[in-house]
């Protein structure tokens, strides 16, 4: 059974920074690109950033490009999420999502995620 936790989201003021971390179980996690998507209040869930497999590839939506990181560390089924400069339009449900392929190498669309998690709450004060 897969199973996705996302953790480490909060309350923060407009400028700061938070590290997002979504722990996986129940899959082959090195043979995977995962997805980070939100969703606000009232709008659709939005692709943030992917990472491939291996980690070799990331990619980024415009709206956080050179605002956040994406990073895996396999040896802890875990993928993470650094972002810093948040603004109020950061605000959301944070969800991650495994790719439904092996080995594929990039993907921003929700419909090529198989498995999500429960989401963590980022909400950013001005």
């Amino acid at each position: 059974q897969v199973q996705l936790v996302e953790s480490g989201g909060g309350l923060v003021q407009a400028g700061g920074s938070l590290r997002l971390s979504c722990a996986a179980s129940g899959l082959t996690f090195s043979s995977y690109t995962i997805g980070w998507f939100r969703q606000a209040p009232g709008k659709e869930r939005e692709f943030v950033a992917q990472i491939n497999w291996s980690g070799g590839y990331t990619y980024y939506a415009d709206s956080v490009k050179c605002r956040c990181t994406i990073s895996r560390d396999n040896a802890k089924n875990t993928v993470y999420l650094q972002m810093n400069s948040l603004k109020p339009e950061d605000t959301a449900v944070y969800y991650c999502a495994t790719d439904t392929k092996r080995y594929r190498i990039f993907t921003a669309t929700k419909e090529d995620y198989a498995y999500w998690g429960q989401g963590t709450q980022v909400t950013v004060s001005s």
